[in-house]
Order: structure tokens, then C-alpha cells, then sequence
């Protein structure tokens, strides 16, 4: 049998790293890789039949959908977008899931929607949960705070000022005035010291390196993010990966879109977080909070992650070894 592995090939100015580290998550159970497949193309491949993990977001690229007969899929930790699933779940797409079901969600708005076309689904969690194997002893851990992409769908120059056209929008519709707004509410939350001395961190960058690269990226930030005093983050895709590994994060939810939200029930909960009203910067944190997030501030993750991993585990190497 051939294995084969999802990667991300988009023609857009960005990529989005977590979906590399989704993949890595995936890669762990292989025996090897065979064969990389694209996301946005899994209707169109043609070559030796592989078993493919079909973990993460989908997708972008509706018209490609279904996956080719010639992928055997396993279908954990599985996201349908809200955006995507009209057209997904056509009679097409619901006969192709029910012919893999029980399918694995990554989160319970995926396991709502399918059910609600008569397929049968179940909450998994996210495959990076199962990343523990790059956890490093506590001996290792440095002195390093990480600030990863804080309440990145705020306003910022990267998204206003896109090109020409949707400059001249963000100027007229006054998005443009609302640029330090991120900078304030953080400010609420986190203290002087640390806002200047932390590690930032963009896990969405410019879209001009090779796939290689950027799964090179993904591992690397990997390693820094296990040997961290703290990561304080947005990307649930760098907060979950430091709940398999060990260490300490603090989840920075502002979201108050659905599109967004949607891919957070279930996995919210699992997270030392803090909410911050998008409007006002009003916040409040599900964890005892004296202040700001300071140099002293020590959290201990919940715990509450192994339930979803160790199932994770075993039904990945089941498939493998089917």
C-alpha cells in the first residue's frame, strides 16, 4: 500500500503555515510518504491508490470536490467551513461520506452540520493534539515568551492594504482608522515588558517559498514553541499543538465572525483562555488572572486534551495498519 500526505498548494499572496503542521500531525502515522496531495485538487488525482488522513479544512476549491476513488481516506479531525458546505454537501458529497462514515470531526459545528444531512459523525479534536512526540523535557524549556499571531482578524496592514482596490475600500469605509486597535486591547491584557520582549511570531506569511520550505517552517516552529516559557496566541493551530507538547499557553480569543468561530466548537474549551470583546476590548479569562499577562504569570495547562488524543492515536494506526 502507498501512503499519501495533504499539502496546500494555493495561488494566494499568503499561505497558512497551521495547515503544514495539521499535515505534520497526519505524517507522524505514516510509514512513509509516497505521494503529496493537494487539498484544493483531491477530485483530480490520478495516481496509485493511497490511504490519505484527511484531517484539517476544507476547502477552498469546491468544484473539486469529491476525492478521487483512487484515495482511501480516513476522515479525522475533519473541518467542513461553513462557507463550503452548500455546495459539499450535494447528493454527491453526502453519498461519498456516508460511504466513509463515521466521520471524525475536528469540531462539533462539522458534526452538527453532517449529521443533519443523515451522516453519521463524531467529535475527534484536532490531529495536532497527538504532536506530543515533539515534546522535550522540562530541563529544555527556556526563558522565551512567544506572541503568535494575537487577534490576527483585527485590522492590519497585511489585510487593509491587500492591493489597490481593496485599499481605496479599507479607506472608505473607514477600516483603516481602526489599526491600533489590536495594539490597544493587547495592551489591556499583556503587560509593557512583555509586549517588548516577546517573540513574535506570523504563521500566516508571504507565499514565496517552496512546499519543502514551508513544511521545514512548520517543524521548526514546532521545536521553538515545545522548549517555551509561554506562547500566548490566536492560531489554534500553535495552541494545540502546546497543549500535546507541554507547554504553557494562553488562548487569545477575539473572533466575532461566524466563519471563524465555527471551527472553534468543541476546542475552546480545552485551552486557557481570555475572550476580548472585539468592539470594546472589555475581556474576561477563564483562568485566574491578577492583572496582566507579566513576567510572574504561570499557567498550567487543563489537561483536558488526552481524552481527544489518545483515541486520535489508536484509530489513526487502526487505519494504517488495516
Amino acid at each position: 500500500m502507498k501512503y499519501g500526505l495533504l499539502n496546500y498548494i494555493e495561488n494566494q499572496k499568503y499561505f497558512n503555515v497551521g495547515d503544514n503542521i495539521q499535515s505534520l500531525a497526519a505524517k507522524q502515522f505514516l510509514p512513509k510518504v509516497d505521494k503529496y496531495i493537494d487539498r484544493e485538487s483531491l477530485a483530480s488525482y490520478d495516481g496509485d491508490q493511497v490511504k490519505l488522513i484527511m484531517n484539517g479544512w476544507f476547502i477552498h476549491n469546491t468544484t473539486n470536490w469529491v476525492p478521487s476513488d483512487k484515495i482511501i481516506p480516513l476522515f479525522v479531525s475533519f473541518h467542513m467551513n461553513n462557507t463550503a458546505a452548500p455546495s459539499m454537501l450535494s447528493d454527491k458529497g453526502i453519498a461519498y461520506l456516508k460511504k466513509y462514515e463515521p466521520i471524525g470531526c475536528r469540531d462539533e459545528f462539522t458534526v452538527k452540520i453532517l449529521n443533519e444531512k443523515g451522516i453519521e459523525a463524531y467529535f475527534t479534536g484536532c490531529l495536532t493534539l497527538t504532536l506530543d512526540s515533539y515534546k522535550v523535557d522540562d530541563s529544555e524549556r527556556g526563558e522565551d515568551v512567544y506572541i503568535v499571531d494575537p487577534l490576527y482578524n483585527y485590522p492590519s496592514k497585511q489585510r487593509l492594504f491587500y492591493n489597490s482596490k481593496v485599499t481605496i475600500k479599507n479607506l472608505l469605509n473607514g477600516k483603516a482608522l481602526q489599526l491600533r486597535k489590536k495594539q490597544k486591547h493587547l495592551e489591556k491584557i499583556i503587560s509593557k515588558d512583555i509586549l517588548e520582549t516577546a517573540k513574535y511570531i506570523d504563521q500566516e506569511p508571504l507565499n514565496n517559498i517552496t512546499d519543502q520550505e514551508k513544511f521545514k517552517m512548520a517543524e521548526d516552529l514546532l521545536k521553538s514553541y515545545a522548549r517555551a516559557k509561554l506562547v500566548i496566541t490566536s492560531r489554534i493551530h500553535c495552541a494545540l499543538p502546546c497543549l500535546a507538547m507541554g507547554t504553557p499557553v494562553i488562548y487569545i480569543n477575539g473572533f466575532d465572525s461566524f466563519v471563524d468561530s465555527c471551527r472553534f466548537d468543541g476546542i475552546l474549551e480545552l485551552f486557557n483562555r481570555i475572550d476580548i470583546n472585539s468592539q470594546t476590548g472589555a475581556y474576561n479569562a477563564n483562568f485566574p488572572l491578577e492583572g496582566k499577562i507579566d513576567a510572574n504569570t504561570m499557567v498550567e495547562n487543563l489537561g483536558l486534551h488526552h481524552k481527544l488524543a489518545e483515541p486520535l492515536k489508536e484509530r489513526c494506526k487502526k487505519f494504517i495498519a488495516e
